[in-house]
């Protein structure tokens, strides 16, 4: 009998082998995605401290999802995130797509993010 894959275990795998090499600064803090079935979740952390700076969920009360399909709701998660990141002062970031393709949900994102003005 074959097993079934488990895709999220092969995700683990990217998103570690990524961070071997990719890590945030207080000068340049990362930008970690995670994306559930229903959800999506951002936040800036710096890893040097060890701290999140900004974090925004489409689970926020401010949001009104009610609606919007997935990727509506990842550019607005991705615009909310990215305002509150500029009134902290954090104009660039790393992005760390966190192992996940770099379209659909986590595209949209992204493209929230920088259109509130953060720099990848």
């Amino acid at each position: 009998m074959l097993s079934k894959r488990d895709k999220n275990a092969d995700r683990v795998k990217r998103h570690n082998r990524v961070r071997k090499h990719l890590s945030g600064t207080t000068e340049r803090p990362r930008l970690c995605v995670y994306r559930s079935n229903v959800s999506i979740y951002a936040q800036v952390i710096d890893d040097v401290k060890g701290v999140t700076l900004v974090a925004a969920s489409s689970t926020d009360k401010d949001f009104d999802m009610a609606g919007k399909t997935k990727c509506e709701q990842a550019k607005l998660v991705g615009e909310k995130l990215g305002k509150l990141a500029i009134e902290k002062g954090i104009k660039n970031v790393v992005f760390d797509r966190g192992g996940y393709i770099y379209t659909g949900r986590v595209q949209a994102l992204a493209d929230g993010a920088r259109s509130a003005g953060l720099e990848f």
